[in-house]
């Protein structure tokens, strides 16, 4: 069993990249007990600032990277980075890296589905075209953020590439909380595994960011969660949990595409 941390940041106009940064810190050492942390979406840019993407675009060895990894450095623990725009080739990528406690980067995921209601993402990015399962001390972590919540294929193809916890980046806004809070729990139970949300506070661009992260058992009961304030929501990971769900209830068991064809 662990100790897990989902920073849900306020992201508000007044910031500034560096203000973003150093907050985003600041959180992270008052949650130094935290074996794993957790950041929300685009959190340094502030995801609804569409007209700064390119202008505060980064590489994987960026600044944003590096403060985070240094961090987590410092404080010895695993720490799933949000995500930020990433210039690659020229491209832009909603991308988030997972980071160990030593600060190396052990997983990279860019974001496959592009959110395009009431949004530039779709029309500024390039979707990432991998799912992405890091096999770690803490477990089988699948990567994920935000509209993917919606794509139940895209966690049942994570499933059966051994997850154990899915992680979820976002920047989920008001007012889609009865979507929201129903995704964390399905995604959760229909695959047996852990969920845990990081998800932003704040208004951006004068959108209402909905909050409300959590952290989902196997079973798909939330297991702490908050509302759309600023906070750290913490709670705990086991992973036997996960297997001796998995072996008493058939679920994943009586799976079949035989009526496919």
């Amino acid at each position: 069993m662990y100790k897990v941390a989902s920073l849900q940041l306020e992201i508000n106009d007044r910031q500034r990249k560096q203000d973003r940064i150093n907050y985003a810190l600041e959180q992270m050492e008052l949650s130094r007990a935290a074996d794993l942390i957790l950041l929300p979406e685009i959190w340094n840019t502030g995801y609804f600032n569409f007209d700064l993407y390119q202008e505060e675009s980064e590489t994987l060895d960026g600044l944003t990277v590096n403060a985070v990894a240094e961090k987590a450095r410092e404080i010895n623990s695993f720490v799933f980075a949000g995500s930020f725009v990433e210039n690659r080739e020229g491209k832009l990528y909603n991308t988030s890296v997972l980071l160990d406690n030593h600060g190396k980067i052990i997983g990279v995921y860019r974001k496959i589905h592009l959110f395009g209601y009431g949004s530039r993402e779709k029309e500024l990015l390039t979707p990432g075209e991998e799912a992405v399962v890091v096999n770690t001390e803490l477990g089988a972590l699948g990567l994920s953020t935000c509209y993917d919540l919606r794509f139940p294929e895209l966690y049942r193809h994570m499933l059966d590439s051994g997850a154990e916890i899915f992680l979820v980046t976002s920047g989920w806004p008001f007012p889609r909380w009865a979507n929201w809070i129903a995704l964390n729990q399905v995604r959760a139970m229909e695959n047996v595994c852990y969920l845990v949300s990081c998800n932003c506070a704040g208004i951006n661009r004068g959108i209402t960011y909905l909050g409300h992260s959590c952290i989902v058992d196997p079973r798909g009961i939330i297991r702490s969660g908050s509302n759309e304030e600023p906070c750290i929501v913490s709670g705990t990971i086991d992973l036997e949990r996960v297997h001796q769900i998995r072996n008493s209830f058939s679920l994943l068991k009586d799976r079949t595409l035989k009526f496919m064809g």
